[in-house]
């Protein structure tokens, strides 16, 4: 069977670019309780049912992460979101805090235990297993080995039990994400979403008795690059996990866009047996366009030994720019129609159409209609109209650049 391919949702627009891109279920978080806290928009409980119906609707399962720490007082908050959960027909929990993971099971809502755990081994997996946990979030410091082991112990014990491991996205320098240096320097805790990735920064190091500074040959000694299993994803499929989770809850929904259409394609295209390096090559060229900050295989093959990403921020080739909101789509004639707020384009010039309900459209600018004549390009301050895709009034309108190096290195 193919795996499960589980894309990150953090608003409308991301949900809407998952489900078109071929994701088979999402994760998303509440605006409580969950590790994207900070980083991600996250949903209502007033949006929930929206959001799962949605999901449903499309065939799609819905994933809630209630992930974080849970500290004294807060029960109410984990019951009530978990009495919403249910109403709305969530498919199942993210959790590791054994207070959610036991008032879910006892509402007989499915749980996927977290990364967070570190679930490492077969003893400590059937640990969880024997209080109801059916789907493991592996700690992602295994390698595929390791990980194929406890598939393998799994298959042997009969147990009602599936792995879930990470394929593409942010890396930490932490034990499965499990950092206390954003609490220490900020007060911001990571282990309830609240990470201001103080870890991404340059750093130098300084003798505290003498004064005496090493430069680093790279500062950026503890920001990982991103990781990305494309180069080894059918050694990954054949290793029989389960499900292939996304991380990116607070990027972008051109990020979720490209990177879930890459990895549908790339696990189909092995299905049938037409998975090649060179596809491997053109899906990678493409997720480089999008948010990332270089990338490495992660601890699949081994400990990552030289994976820093040398640079702060995205080493994305491309980025988009805003050049306005669409004020009409006319629905008979497929034109879109938009006033251009800033910057300027033209004919062939690449962009995206983002909306909550269009979620994504990458395309190529035809023949543009300014005061009913067609032009080349448009600048700030024109009405324009032109061919495009279904989309809808109010989504917003960007071109898509070239990335020079000074703008990935902002």
């Amino acid at each position: 069977m193919k795996p499960e391919l589980l894309a990150p949702v953090g608003d409308f627009s991301m949900l809407q670019a998952a489900m078109n891109a071929g994701a088979d279920a999402v994760y998303f978080g509440l605006k409580v309780l969950n590790m994207r806290s900070m980083g991600s928009s996250n949903f209502s409980f007033e949006e929930l049912p929206k959001l799962v119906s949605l999901c449903h609707e499309n065939k799609i399962r819905a994933y809630m992460t209630l992930n974080t720490i849970i500290y004294p007082g807060e029960e109410s908050l984990v019951d009530e979101a978990l009495a919403k959960a249910k109403q709305a027909r969530v498919d199942a929990i993210i959790a590791w805090d054994l207070m959610v993971l036991q008032k879910a099971i006892k509402l007989g809502l499915e749980v996927h235990l977290s990364t967070q755990a570190s679930v490492a081994n077969f003893e400590a997996l059937k640990f969880y297993h024997n209080i109801g946990v059916k789907r493991f979030v592996l700690a992602r410091e295994l390698d595929l080995d390791q990980i194929k082991n406890i598939k393998k112990q799994i298959m042997d014990d009969k147990l009602d039990a599936k792995i879930e491991t990470f394929i593409h996205g942010a890396m930490c320098i932490a034990v499965s994400g499990r950092c206390f240096m954003s609490q220490i320097a900020a007060c911001k805790s990571a282990n309830r979403g609240e990470c201001i990735q103080v870890c991404r920064r340059k750093y130098k190091i300084t003798d505290v008795e003498e004064g005496t500074e090493l430069e680093l040959e790279n500062q950026y000694v503890m920001s990982p690059k991103d990781l990305c299993t494309m180069p080894i994803i059918d050694k990954i499929i054949d290793a029989g996990i389960d499900v292939f989770k996304i991380e990116g809850r607070a990027r972008a929904p051109e990020y979720v866009k490209v990177v879930v259409e890459c990895y549908r394609q790339a696990i189909d295209a092995h299905k049938k047996g037409e998975l090649s390096e060179a596809l491997k090559k053109e899906f990678i060229s493409k997720m480089e366009k999008v948010y990332n900050r270089g990338f490495e295989t992660g601890f699949y093959q081994g400990k990552p030994m030289d994976a820093w990403a040398g640079t702060y921020g995205s080493k994305a080739t491309t980025r988009k720019v805003y050049l306005g909101t669409l004020s009409n789509y006319y629905n008979k004639t497929g034109v879109a129609e938009v006033k251009i707020e800033s910057e300027y384009i033209e004919k062939g010039d690449k962009y995206y159409v983002i909306g909550p309900t269009t979620g994504v459209i990458e395309n190529e600018m035809p023949d543009i209609m300014v005061d009913d004549n067609i032009a080349n390009n448009a600048k700030k301050g024109q009405i324009i109209t032109f061919k495009a895709p279904k989309c809808r009034a109010g989504d917003k309108f960007y071109k898509i650049v070239k990335t020079t190096d000074d703008l990935v290195q902002k």
